[in-house]
């Protein structure tokens, strides 16, 4: 179990690490028109966008989305959809990820099978509504160009956060029966840096 832990952990930090130098919703507001001198896909794309929607993906293999610039147009709508789905469950998780420390700081002050239920019902609320948000993230569909910024900026301070509260999640859940204090301090380190995560952005 740990084994397979530490492998999804480690893909996962790849994929994240793969989008460091593109803004993460960079086509967000950006015109669907692709002119005619336009590449239809970036040179880069993240290892869960292309086995999805590269150039010999699976979409493009099975046919549910051929590549071409009519299509192309349809999967950067759905791309603006998916990415601020991703923004707003970003949102709704943080408040469950607040609501989750309240009832379990009051859980280790004094034990109720009543409020042991409820934090566990939040949690799994929590845990859903994370995994769903990343996925959007990484198995949207690719923008028209990667933009590489140089320098230290927002968008890579987002993607070390990511990675941080991403094992601090898998960390938290993997924890909750095995050990209350790591379980506790992977909370708390989830919580912390998926917070500074969603700040990050508020600053250029």
């Amino acid at each position: 179990m740990k084994e397979k832990i530490i492998i999804f952990t480690f893909f996962i930090f790849l994929s994240l690490h793969g989008q460091e130098d593109k803004l993460l919703l960079e086509s967000l507001f950006e015109k669907e028109e692709i002119q005619e001198s336009e590449k239809l896909l970036p040179e880069r794309m993240v290892f869960t966008q292309s086995i999805l929607w590269g150039k010999n993906g699976i979409f493009r293999k099975t046919g549910i989305s051929k590549l071409n610039k009519e299509q192309r147009v349809k999967e950067l709508k759905v791309r603006k959809i998916m990415l601020k789905s991703h923004q707003i469950i970003g949102y709704l998780t943080l408040a469950g990820m607040i609501t989750q420390g309240i009832l379990g700081g009051k859980l280790y002050n004094n034990w109720e099978r009543d409020l042991y239920n409820t934090h566990k019902t939040v949690g799994n609320i929590v845990t859903a509504s994370y995994f769903t948000g990343a996925g959007l993230s990484l198995f949207a569909p690719p923008p028209l160009v990667n933009r590489k910024v140089e320098g230290f900026n927002s968008i890579k301070a987002h993607k070390i956060l990511a990675t941080i509260h991403f094992s601090g999640m898998i960390a938290t859940n993997y924890f909750s029966k095995k050990n209350t204090d790591f379980h506790k301090y992977s909370a708390y380190t989830t919580f912390a840096s998926y917070f500074a995560a969603v700040v990050v952005f508020k600053f250029k």
